[in-house]
């Protein structure tokens, strides 16, 4: 019989730091004396869940047999070169006498689970609520189209980034997961499925963390079953083919406006003669949903969000039309952007990160900014300006409803502590403490 060789090392992220890391042996046996282990709260795991930093940059570290450890790298490397939203894998460690491997994530910054934000906010709140449950049903529509088959859809294994005014969802475990080149009915049907049933369980759990009586939970379960609703009736505007009258251009400008309302790029419009010759049938093949993204990138070069590229191309507009006023031909597209970047954009940033943390995405305050101040002056019958929003920042005084709320589910994600040296502690065992006494936090990076 040939002899397994001792380990195999695949690390996209070839880095000193991660190359020195001590992958022989077993990942409960890692010290805090020979590796920058951070403590971060961990839940309870299938499999033993730590968190390195190496160069400068966050790990997260999971041991799990090695057929399945492959299974889930390959995936997680297959979604990050569709540009579906996930954490990203950046490397796989095998120790073949011992069946076991280590699969490298990439720690999501900014990121946390959903018990977290309603931990910290009061009851009530629904809006932040359908924030959420859309934030869900949009990825899984993302994964839907490009043939991934999730399995194991629940908030539990989704990790939430603030984006704009609304919410991203990853995808952040992916054990269960299956790539095709399509799906088909039946498949999208059962994922679908088991979305409603575990977001159900989610929601009960969360009513039982926060002492409420299972009675209470009611209208959540009935907001959790409109998932499969708001699921479908993206699907449907995305595939759908209608008939439309021969001179209809209207319909097509009309559907073509509505997804790029929604961020998705049209990439063809196809029209074909119906029957009789009287119609044409019409449907649309759909790029990525980065429409507005895209647009802010050639203007001003920024990577954004989808849902902060809205906030900021707004933004940007406004800026454009009052130099176009003052001065006209001043602002072209042309030029715009970077005195747009320079004069508004990182002004406010500063200003809204002294606000509310250093820490917190700098995108993400101005966007805050923009909002806040908006439902401010809204709320005044005047515009109130920066200072009065930023104030309200500062104190944690937004409008209770507003997406700016949401920032409380950032506050614990900034620093990591380092394990400390201690020859007497067993640091084999990862701590099952909670933040905040809300479950996992998104510093789990969906390894559970």
């Amino acid at each position: 019989m040939v002899a397994m060789p001792p380990i195999a090392l695949r690390l996209r992220a070839a880095s000193p730091g991660l190359l020195a890391l001590p992958w022989l042996k077993p990942l409960g046996d890692w010290s805090a004396d020979e590796v920058a282990l951070r403590d971060l709260p961990v839940g309870p795991s299938r499999h033993l869940v730590r968190f390195v930093e190496a160069d400068g940059t966050l790990y997260a570290l999971k041991e799990l047999p090695i057929r399945v450890a492959r299974k889930e790298y390959d995936v997680l490397r297959e979604l990050r070169l569709r540009a579906l939203p996930s954490v990203e894998a950046v490397g796989l460690v095998e120790r073949g006498p011992s069946d076991q491997a280590i699969l490298v994530t990439e720690f999501l910054a900014h990121s946390w689970q959903f018990r977290r934000l309603f931990q910290r906010l009061p009851a009530g709140l629904t809006k932040h609520r359908e924030r959420l449950l859309d934030a869900v049903a949009i990825l899984l529509v993302d994964l839907h189209r490009t043939g991934v088959f999730w399995g194991d859809c629940s908030l539990a294994n989704t990790l939430f980034k603030r984006d704009g005014q609304t919410l991203q969802a990853h995808l952040v475990d992916a054990e269960t997961s299956e790539v095709h080149p399509a799906l088909t009915d039946g498949q999208r049907n059962l994922d679908l499925g088991i979305l409603v049933e575990n977001l159900s369980g989610d929601m009960i759990d969360l009513a039982v963390r926060q002492g409420r009586s299972l009675d209470d939970t009611d209208e959540d379960i009935a907001a959790v079953e409109s998932v499969a609703d708001r699921y479908r009736q993206l699907w449907d505007e995305l595939h759908r083919e209608e008939a439309i009258g021969l001179g209809d251009r209207y319909a097509v400008e009309a559907r073509v406006r509505r997804l790029n309302d929604l961020g998705f790029a049209v990439d063809e419009v196809a029209l074909e003669a119906g029957g009789g010759g009287e119609t044409l049938r019409f449907k649309v093949a759909v790029a990525n949903r980065r429409f507005h993204a895209e647009q802010l990138r050639a203007l001003t070069g920024l990577d954004v969000g989808e849902g902060q590229a809205s906030v900021l191309l707004n933004d940007l507009r406004a800026y454009q039309v009052a130099l176009e006023r003052a001065r006209p031909g001043s602002a072209s597209d042309a030029v715009v952007g970077a005195r747009w970047r320079a004069e508004v954009l990182q002004p406010g940033m500063d200003k809204a990160c002294a606000a509310i943390g250093s820490t917190t995405d700098p995108i993400q305050a101005y966007c805050d900014l923009i909002e806040v101040r908006w439902l401010l002056s809204e709320e005044a019958g005047r515009d109130v300006g920066d200072e009065v929003a930023l104030k309200a920042m500062s104190a944690r005084t937004v409008p209770p409803e507003s997406a700016a709320k949401m920032m409380v589910a950032e506050a614990a994600t900034s620093s990591f502590a380092p394990i400390p040296v201690d020859p007497d502690e067993d640091l084999a065992t990862p701590t099952m403490d909670f933040d905040d006494g809300d479950g996992p936090p998104a510093e789990l990076q969906g390894l559970l």
